[in-house]
């Protein structure tokens, strides 16, 4: 009987935040991680396991204000100056799945295998030591290289499948190997071999995933990862000093 009960509390709770969701955005959808091995890396709660970098904070008049903070189960970018938020831990092959919302004119994005972000450092950006998937105002015109969901300054994205500023853009980034494949509100835009470009070529296929402080209001909901490494047979070719590094701190993996 306290099960039934217990269930049906946890029902009515999260119908109540699904119908909430639909009169207003303020909070955003009962959503959990419903498929075997992902793993939500936001906690809906706080940025635990997040590092900022770059301006932590700004002035608002005379009251010093985060640039990151959770609301209502969402990361809230608020727009001040130029940075990013990284996940603590290296993944090397993975699916990342993120839901994300633009204010207008936004600029902002997702890195994928980059560095550890300097600002006495331009090329520790993800867009320049990893990758970038480029968030972008731009529904309704033509794909280039600087366009939503292209592999900023390298790949143009298939197709312009973002929507417009003020709706929830679902993005889903897989990279395995030296392909990435990124499917968006679910149009496939990218299905890159890196190994067959010569810019991209030496990237590294192991680092931290991010999300991008452009100087414009953005917000980001239901981050979940699968992570597909097979630590235990990862070369070093592939793993790099990052992929290295992890391998040192889990004994059972080897970087050969």
């Amino acid at each position: 009987m306290k099960h039934v009960i217990w269930l049906g509390i946890t029902f009515s709770a999260c119908v109540g935040t699904l119908l909430w969701g639909t009169l207003s955005e303020a909070r955003p959808r009962c959503v959990r991680p419903g498929r075997p091995a992902w793993q939500a890396i936001f906690n809906g709660s706080d940025l635990s396991g997040w590092v900022v970098e770059g301006p932590a904070t700004y002035k608002d008049g005379e009251q010093e204000k985060p640039n990151w903070f959770v609301e209502d189960g969402k990361i809230v970018c608020a727009g001040k100056g130029f940075g990013f938020l990284r996940f603590d831990r290296v993944f090397c092959d993975f699916t990342l799945h993120l839901e994300f919302r633009m204010s207008p004119n936004c600029n902002s994005g997702i890195g994928i295998r980059g560095e550890k972000y300097d600002p006495k450092k331009s090329d520790t950006r993800p867009s320049i030591s990893g990758f970038e998937v480029q968030i972008f105002d731009d529904a309704g015109k033509a794909p280039d290289v600087h366009s939503s969901m292209s592999l900023y300054r390298y790949v143009a994205p298939r197709k312009n499948a973002i929507k417009p500023a003020g709706e929830w853009n679902v993005v889903e980034i897989t990279a395995r190997g030296p392909r990435i494949r990124v499917i968006l509100n679910g149009e496939l835009v990218q299905d890159v071999d890196q190994s067959k470009i010569e810019e991209l070529r030496d990237k590294p296929l192991c680092g931290y995933i991010s999300v991008q402080n452009h100087g414009h209001l953005v917000e980001f909901r239901n981050v979940w990862i699968r992570d597909l490494t097979a630590l235990a047979s990862v070369p070093a070719k592939r793993c790099g000093i990052l992929g290295r590094w992890v391998a040192r701190l889990r004994s059972r993996a080897r970087c050969r």
